[in-house]
């Protein structure tokens, strides 16, 4: 078999491996880049008072438990807090996906809503799946496209090359 056979049929069929695997990357990536312009996918960031935080931590557990979409009873419940100083608000994101944005001097609860960008982006890497796809379903659908890429150029350039060495 000739290089040119296999550079075609590897490319092929690695192409066709790919594929599906690429595309929901691609489309979730997509989705990603526009997550701040579409409130339905991650909620728009309220405005506090204050730049300078001033609540406790019991005051932010107590005012998330009032919110009975968030299903909040502990802290085991909450999967992350984000403090934003320049915009005076806590976020809380809870086990549940849901997310409450509280000021950050009055613990006034600001906005709640769903947040759908965090599963966008566990799909995106494959985590949603498995824990450690990202290693097993995303690295090698990284490294096939690096391949597929290069066996791309080759298709493309060679008869180039192959031209050049005739005038020769």
């Amino acid at each position: 078999m000739s290089f040119r056979k296999i550079n075609r049929s590897t490319h092929k069929w690695v192409s066709v491996v790919v594929a599906i695997p690429l595309l929901i990357i691609l489309v979730t990536g997509i989705l990603l880049l526009v997550k701040k312009e579409f409130s339905y996918l991650q909620p728009p960031s309220a405005k506090g008072i204050q730049q300078v935080p001033s609540i406790s931590f019991d005051q932010i557990l107590r005012q998330t438990k009032t919110v009975e979409e968030a299903q909040v009873n502990s802290w085991a419940d909450i999967d992350r807090l984000d403090v934003r100083p320049a915009k005076g608000i806590v976020k809380i994101r809870t086990i549940s996906q849901w997310e409450v944005q509280l000021d950050s001097s009055t613990a006034e609860i600001l906005h709640v809503a769903y947040r759908r960008s965090d599963v966008i982006e566990q799909i995106h890497d494959g985590t949603y799946w498995q824990k450690n796809a990202n290693l097993w379903f995303t690295l090698p659908v990284a490294i096939a496209l690096l391949l597929i890429s290069i066996t791309g150029l080759i298709l493309f350039f060679y008869p180039y090359f192959k031209r050049s060495g005739r005038k020769r």
